[in-house]
Order: C-alpha cells, then structure tokens, then sequence
C-alpha cells in the first residue's frame, strides 16, 4: 500500500534523516546519488514512498514527469531502481541488476563499488527525456 505523496521538504527531510541516521558506507552512496540526481536535473522532485511497518523508513523516490528512480537501503547494497529503465538506452552498462523484467532495471551499488558520476547522470536524464516523451504522447 503506497503513501499519497507528501510536501517535497518533508521528504526531503526524511531523506536527510534517513542518510544520517545510516552512519555507514550506504549512506554516503545514498547521499552521493542524491546529489548526483539533483546535479543532473535541478527540477527534480523529491518523495518518500512506501510507508509501512516492515519499511517505517519508506523508500526515496526521485520524479519529474513521473517517477524516474528509487533508492532503496539493503544490508549488503543500494538499490537504485529506475522505473523504465528497460526502455532507456545503457552504453555505459551501470544496470547491473533487474535485467529481466520488461519495465524496470537497476543499479546494485556495493560497499566498494565505483559509481560514475557522468554516466549515472547521463542515464537519469535519459530516464527524465523519456519521462517527458511519454508524457507528450499521452
């Protein structure tokens, strides 16, 4: 069951909290990306989503003209799941996970793993582009 969207501070906060409450390596990738995101496209929305009691936490969300990734917080990686990730265009091979679904992919980033910066934001603009492309057509 998902949570009706909130005020853009508050999530924003949220997201705050949650990095700093982490206090380890998935943090600093989580605070990494979402500064890589908001580099990428400034008109970025932030959320939360995903509320419940087995996830008090939710999981960030990052939209503009509908959801474009998520980052969720496991134990052993970070989970940057792009909502039509099977349609965007990859050539630098970061979607390393989520390969055989026929909507999503995503990005299992890892406590040593090197996430490049120009490529990572190269894919969400693509995923922004395609956002938009979708929703001129509808």
């Amino acid at each position: 069951m998902s949570q009706a969207p909130q005020d853009t501070s508050d999530a924003s906060r949220r997201i705050d909290a949650r990095i700093d409450e982490l206090r380890d390596w998935r943090g600093d990738v989580l605070a990494r990306v979402r500064a890589l995101i908001h580099d990428a496209d400034p008109d970025v929305v932030e959320d939360v989503k995903w509320v419940k009691p087995t996830n008090p936490h939710g999981v960030p969300t990052w939209s503009h003209d509908g959801l474009v990734c998520t980052g969720e917080v496991y134990k052993a990686y970070v989970k940057l799941t792009f909502a039509h990730g099977a349609k965007l265009d990859d050539p630098d091979d970061l979607f390393n996970a989520s390969l055989d679904g026929g909507t999503r992919r995503a990005i299992d980033v890892r406590e040593r793993d090197v996430l490049q910066s120009a490529a990572f934001k190269a894919l969400f603009l693509r995923a922004v582009t395609f956002n938009r492309t979708k929703k001129a057509k509808a």
